[in-house]
């Protein structure tokens, strides 16, 4: 598929056997290179020109903090979201059939993790697939007024880029117990994060 965006970038080989899971609006875009045996790991769902933002947040919470991180890029939220809510409608009315799961739940069913999802939609978007993860699902999006000079600036306002990625998943992990809060206290202070920045949200 072609996706037009205003910023150059060099575009990846389409990874062997992701045809399908373009289509279906979701693949593996790069595996972990860290293996933990506990539960510290995180899914990465990237969209568009942020998805290299969730490749760097990748390599920032496995060579930082020794956490696992996959990315996935996410080509469609909504063929995911009508693909649940089908496979919804499909056990609802065939309650003596066997039940089915969509296509979000098959991706992700072995999984123990948080799963970020960074884009340049709205948060609500994103969400509107979190009830078919197996995890906590935290999304970062563009809510709000833009107001930047540049590219970096904008998803800096936003609070879209890898930094913001990063302290996320580790949030997260703290929510779930996996990590001490002061782990995401020292993150924001080492990626240089503004907390009394102005919200996204303020006009």
């Amino acid at each position: 598929y072609i996706t037009i965006l205003n910023e150059f970038y060099e575009m990846p080989q389409m990874p062997k056997g992701a045809k399908e899971g373009i289509l279906k609006g979701m693949y593996k875009f790069k595996s972990a290179s860290k293996n933990n045996s506990g539960d510290l790991k995180a899914v990465l769902l990237g969209s568009g020109a942020i998805l290299q933002e969730a490749v760097k947040a990748q390599q920032i919470l496995e060579e930082q903090y020794n956490i696992s991180a996959e990315v996935w890029s996410v080509t469609s939220y909504k063929e995911l979201y009508l693909d649940g809510v089908e496979t919804e409608r499909y056990n609802l009315l065939n309650p003596l059939e066997k039940q089915k799961t969509c296509y979000v739940q098959q991706c992700f069913e072995k999984e123990n993790s948080v799963f970020i999802a960074a884009s340049d939609y709205m948060k609500v978007l994103p969400y509107s697939i979190m009830r078919w993860l197996p995890g906590r699902l935290v999304a970062l999006g563009t809510d709000g007024f833009g107001r930047s000079d540049g590219r970096a600036a904008l998803r800096e306002y936003f609070e879209v880029d890898s930094r913001f990625i990063t302290v996320a998943a580790l949030k997260a992990l703290a929510c779930e117990s996996k990590i001490h809060p002061e782990t995401v206290d020292l993150a924001i202070k080492k990626l240089n994060i503004d907390p009394k920045k102005i919200s996204p949200l303020s006009i």
